[in-house]
């Protein structure tokens, strides 16, 4: 399957509708964040291995969550779970030369291989920070200087919500996270008030926490 196949199978489903989220797929390749055992079909519509038990996420998932998360120019966002740097810069991307996204990774192998991974996008890497450690706390530092995030987004499936990852988003901010094998989205309405929406069927790696 080629990329653009790829694409036209992903607006097929009728799960791509967002321009935004098309363009950033045309933009920054897959190909480039997969295993090179793997580059003979970077476009297969598949969660791929990236080594330490984890995954390059299906693109028909990771596509799901970006059209739920509503992406804006300028969004300040978290990604929890960099993996191999996919979806971290699909979300530099989208959310333009105003924006960033602070991801964060617990395996420091996966962590430096995103980096190189990243690296071959010039265009983002200003917008781009990464970090290593348990995310579960989320980066309260950064969300103290930054009045919040606009988005989070979690790449792997918790049992329970962190409290942080609540706290340190905006109010009108949106959460988007694996649990009970489907994904949640979380609306923050008021500093206690969240309106959730759960979508069942769908399959992640588990949280690394140590």
């Amino acid at each position: 399957m080629t990329k653009h196949e790829l694409i036209s199978k992903l607006k097929s489903s009728g799960v791509l509708k967002s321009f935004s989220i098309e363009q950033a797929l045309l933009e920054i390749d897959r190909s480039d964040f997969v295993l090179p055992e793997d580059r003979g079909d970077p476009y297969a519509d598949a969660a791929l291995s990236i080594g330490y038990g984890q995954t390059i996420s299906q693109p028909f998932t990771v596509v799901f969550m970006l059209e739920m998360l509503d992406i804006a120019q300028g969004n300040k966002i978290l990604d929890i779970g960099t993996g191999s740097g996919w979806q971290a810069a699909l979300l530099a991307f989208m959310s333009g030369a105003n924006g960033h996204v602070h991801t964060v990774e617990i395996i420091p192998q996966l962590s430096a291989y995103a980096k190189e991974n990243v690296n071959k996008y010039p265009l983002i890497t200003d917008n781009l920070t990464f970090h290593e450690g348990n995310a579960r706390i989320g980066l309260p530092e950064v969300s103290r200087d930054i009045g919040g995030f606009d988005k989070i987004i979690a790449a792997a499936e918790v049992r329970e919500v962190p409290e942080a990852w609540k706290e340190q988003l905006k109010v009108g901010g949106i959460l988007v996270f694996p649990k009970d094998n489907g994904i949640y989205r979380m609306i923050r309405n008021t500093e206690t008030d969240f309106d959730t929406l759960f979508f069942p069927g769908f399959a992640f790696v588990p949280f690394v926490e140590d």
